[in-house]
């Protein structure tokens, strides 16, 4: 488990961006995949974030997952918020309540952990190319700012993903996001009539400007095999059918 330097230091909450080490999961999935859309045995899985879940809090309920579908939908989770075993579809989730880890699961993707300690609400987010061109990470904040957060208050985290020595795109990708603003262009690198794209440099764009300061990258890159972290593109590379998911988690305490 990697903590952010920046929120182990806020004592009321708990968090930690999880790699694929540490848990029941055999073969392509050894060992710690946490991913319910993955095609593992279920059991495993469910040992696999129940193990996630201790380290985070024993006393803490179950893990809230998502059914993540690469968009800008998010869910607020207050005390009339009703929790069922159903996975919502959306991808970021937003709390003000305690003792509730929310988790985002990654394989090159980027997650998000936002706190507000003065207003004490957490979000967690799963931005991969799409969610962050859909403007997710937006999207939460101006929720977050509704509800009473500001941003000298909010410290960001984005977590363990591909970086861009490793992700490789096609000109149909770079004209999507030009077309979207020319000022995207430096968000983006041709070596050797390879064109490569950087995702955490991206969305650390979109946060400040939203006016956050306080922001934190964790420099790993999933893609290499040497981090122990789960990656889809590692995966397709290595003809793999399927391949495991990296756990995020946030919580109130």
């Amino acid at each position: 488990m990697i903590k952010s330097k920046k929120l182990k230091k806020l004592k009321d909450i708990s968090h930690g961006f999880f790699n694929k080490e540490g848990g029941k999961s055999k073969g392509i999935y050894k060992s710690l995949n946490c991913g319910p859309g993955s095609n593992d045995k279920k059991k495993h899985i469910k040992q696999n974030l129940e193990i996630v879940k201790n380290k985070i809090g024993n006393k803490s309920k179950k893990i809230f997952l998502l059914h993540q579908i690469h968009s800008n939908k998010f869910i607020f989770i207050n005390k009339n918020f009703r929790i069922n075993e159903k996975r919502l579809k959306a991808d970021a989730i937003i709390t003000d309540q305690k003792k509730l880890p929310i988790g985002i699961l990654t394989a090159d993707c980027a997650p998000i952990l936002i706190y507000d300690n003065i207003s004490k609400i957490v979000a967690a987010i799963h931005a991969g190319w799409k969610g962050a061109y859909k403007d997710i990470v937006s999207k939460v904040i101006k929720f977050m700012l509704k509800k009473g957060c500001k941003p000298k208050n909010m410290h960001a985290v984005i977590g363990p993903c591909i970086t861009k020595k490793n992700y490789n795109v096609r000109e149909d990708f770079l004209r999507k996001f030009l077309k979207k603003t020319k000022k995207n262009l430096i968000f983006f690198k041709t070596r050797k009539k390879i064109i490569y794209f950087d995702l955490p440099n991206y969305i650390k764009s979109q946060l400040k400007s939203n006016k956050i300061s306080n922001i934190e990258h964790i420099n790993i890159d999933t893609f290499e095999a040497k981090n122990k972290f789960f990656s889809a593109r590692r995966s397709l590379r290595l003809n793999h059918a399927d391949y495991g998911r990296n756990i995020s988690i946030i919580m109130i305490n």
